[in-house]
């Protein structure tokens, strides 16, 4: 029986879909690497190591698996074998890259995965006699839009952790350490649903207001405002990403009060996702409300991110980016407020944009929570 999360009609799509991009974006072939996008073509996981491995694709061309032979019962496991793929296979003493050469035949313009290191790009490069070029702009229209199996998936990974951020103030307390807390949660992650916990992050009081501290050996005090921002991928490898504002104890005033102008910054962007609304709309809603509260200045990084096989992917919802949205994409919504020396706070949900605006993916209590 297969262990993919999805069928393999799912994963041919997926394939028949990036060749038609490739061919639309005038590239001859296309060299994918480790990483998550032959994770999300394939099923195949895992990084990359000193020994190619490589899905070669592209108009015309049958897609084909360079893999060491060590490691071909492995790939074999995946889509690669429910589809009956051409694998070329090799041993230490061989050359892969003349074997990524058969499979493409003659080509003038390749793109490779921005997860294939220089230590393949470059050989691979030599080999076939061209330059190199980036197929993220390909790959990525894949991967921007999910399917249905996709969404279940995501609802998944968002009903998991919003499990784990209930159970938070249940751990979050005076007298106990960031890295305790952490500890905690990271063991609830995996309890609730999660395969492996990617990232927990805990700050506390000062702590909070550096947006990518993780935890520290700090003892959270009485009066503490407390960032949670946690997330780990499910049994199929989607991802969940949410973060809570916590405090230990009563709120001083003007926390609370700045805090319930962000919650709003957060909804406003929320409310701004539809089709048809560039990126950079639903970056500016939430920094509209901040602006005229007079906390603009305090938000120091993008709304969101995509968010899928990776945790951090595209469409980045961020200034600038002229993006339109479609049906199906997901991403977070998270404005922080940051105040140096003092404390941080932020809101995160995952939405998927649908017909008519979005569905968002986390249901936690978005108020700031005593603790």
């Amino acid at each position: 029986m297969s262990t993919l999360p999805f069928p393999s009609s799912v994963y041919a799509a997926r394939l028949d879909r990036a060749s038609d991009l490739a061919a639309d974006a005038d590239l001859d072939a296309i060299v994918v690497g480790p990483g998550p996008d032959l994770q999300y073509l394939l099923g195949v996981e895992g990084d990359t190591i000193e020994r190619l491995t490589a899905l070669v694709l592209g108009p015309g061309i049958r897609p084909t698996v360079v893999v060491p032979r060590m490691e071909l019962a492995k790939v074999r496991s995946t889509a690669v074998g429910e589809l009956g793929l051409a694998v070329a296979d090799w041993v230490d003493g061989e050359d892969p890259y003349a074997l990524v050469a058969e499979a493409t035949g003659q080509v003038a313009r390749v793109g490779v995965s921005d997860a294939l290191p220089a230590l393949h790009v470059v050989p691979v490069g030599d080999r076939l006699g061209v330059s190199i070029e980036l197929a993220t702009p390909v790959l990525r229209e894949g991967r921007m839009v999910k399917d249905a199996e996709e969404i279940v998936e995501l609802r998944r990974a968002g009903s998991a952790i919003d499990a784990v951020h209930l159970r938070v103030p249940g751990w979050l307390r005076a007298g106990r350490t960031e890295r305790e807390v952490a500890a905690d949660i990271a063991a609830a992650i995996v309890e609730e649903g999660h395969r492996s916990v990617e990232f927990v992050i805990v700050g506390s009081g000062p702590n909070g207001a550096d947006p990518h501290h993780e935890v520290s050996d700090r003892i959270i005090e009485d009066g503490d405002v407390v960032v949670v921002d946690i997330g780990g991928a499910v049994p199929s490898g989607y991802n969940s990403d949410s973060t809570r504002t916590y405090v230990v104890g009563a709120p001083d005033d003007e926390a609370a009060r700045r805090i319930d102008v962000l919650i709003r910054a957060q909804q406003a962007a929320v409310d701004a996702v539809r089709p048809g609304v560039s990126a950079e709309q639903v970056d500016a809603a939430a920094r509209q409300v901040l602006a005229e509260a007079g906390l603009g200045e305090a938000f120091l990084h993008r709304t969101g991110h995509g968010i899928g096989v990776s945790v951090h992917e595209e469409p980045y919802i961020a200034p600038g980016n002229d993006l339109v949205l479609r049906e199906g994409m997901a991403f977070s919504i998270e404005p922080g407020i940051y105040f140096a020396g003092e404390w941080g706070a932020r809101i995160e949900d995952i939405v998927v944009v649908t017909s008519d605006g979005c569905e968002r993916l986390n249901t936690a209590p978005h108020g700031l929570t005593a603790v």
